[in-house]
C-alpha cells in the first residue's frame, strides 16, 4: 500500500495533455474508498471531470435505501424487507446531470440524502447484508455500462471492483471530518454540534470497519491518501498524478 502525505508534490500534467494520455476506448476503473467526511464524493467528481469520466457515488445509494426504508415505515433491521424495498425502487442514475441524479420509484431522492435522520441511521443499513448484495449487483451492472468510471464509497476497491485499473483510499483525523460535517450543516441551515459529531464519526469508524459484509478497508493495492492538511484541490491534484503515472 503505498502512501500520500500532504507534502507530494503538485501535478504538473495540464489538463489536455490528460484527455489526450486516456484513450476514450480504453476501460479506466478509478475506485475512492475511505470513511465518512474524507471528501471521497467531491474529490471523485471532480477527478471524474478531469479525466472526463462518468462519475459513481455509491454512497448515496445507500443513502437512499435508508431513506426509502425511512419513509416507507420499512424495519430497519429487517434486511430482506429494506432489500426489497431497494430493489421495488428501481434505483437509477441519470447521467446527462452533474453530479448525476439517483432516482428511485421514477422520482429524484437527492433532496433526502443528507438528512440527519438518514445520517444517523445509514451505516446499520450499510451492515445489512441483503441490502449489500443487491447494490452491489447494481454498481457492478453499472461499471459494465460506463467502463471509463470514478467510483467511490466504503467498498469499491475490496469488493464491487477489486480489479479496478487504480484503487486510493481517503482518510482524515476524526476531528478534521468532524469539522467538515459541522461546516456542511451549518452551510444547510442546521445546528452543528462538533463534539458530538465527532463521536458520530468515531462511532461509525468502528461499526463500518468490524461489520461482517464489506467492512470499511484499505485494499493492499491502494494508494492512501491523508487528506487531513491537503484542500479539495490539492487531493485533485495529487490523484491525477498518480492516474498518469499508472494508466
Amino acid at each position: 500500500m503505498t502512501e500520500l502525505t500532504a507534502h507530494a508534490e503538485p501535478c504538473t500534467v495540464e489538463i489536455d495533455a490528460v484527455g489526450h494520455f486516456l484513450d476514450s476506448r480504453q476501460r479506466i476503473i478509478i475506485t475512492i474508498d475511505g470513511p465518512a467526511g474524507t471528501g471521497k464524493s467531491s474529490v471523485a467528481r471532480d477527478l471524474a471531470h478531469r479525466l472526463s469520466l462518468d462519475f459513481l457515488d455509491t454512497g448515496a445509494m445507500y443513502r437512499a435505501a435508508t431513506a426509502l426504508a425511512i419513509d416507507l415505515g420499512v424495519d430497519l433491521s429487517d434486511e430482506d424487507a429494506v432489500a426489497d424495498t431497494v430493489r421495488s425502487a428501481d434505483l437509477r442514475f441519470e447521467w446527462t446531470t452533474d453530479p448525476p441524479t439517483l432516482y428511485a420509484f421514477g422520482r429524484p431522492i437527492m433532496h433526502r440524502l443528507r438528512q440527519p435522520d438518514v445520517s444517523a441511521r445509514v451505516s446499520p443499513v450499510s451492515s445489512l447484508a441483503a441490502v449489500r448484495k443487491v447494490l452491489v449487483e447494481r454498481q457492478r451492472r453499472i461499471g459494465e455500462v460506463h467502463q471509463r468510471l470514478v467510483s467511490e464509497g466504503r467498498d469499491q476497491g475490496s469488493v464491487v471492483f477489486y480489479d479496478a485499473d487504480v484503487k486510493f483510499y481517503l482518510d482524515a483525523s476524526p476531528r478534521v471530518r468532524a469539522a467538515r460535517r459541522a461546516e456542511q450543516l451549518r452551510r444547510m441551515g442546521q445546528p452543528a454540534d462538533l463534539d458530538a459529531i465527532e463521536r458520530e464519526i468515531t462511532d461509525r469508524d468502528r461499526r463500518d470497519s468490524t461489520r461482517a459484509v464489506g467492512p470499511l478497508t484499505c485494499p493492499d493495492d491502494a494508494v492512501r491518501v491523508d487528506t487531513s492538511d491537503l484542500d479539495q484541490a490539492g487531493v485533485v491534484e495529487s490523484l491525477v498524478r498518480l492516474v498518469m503515472a499508472r494508466v
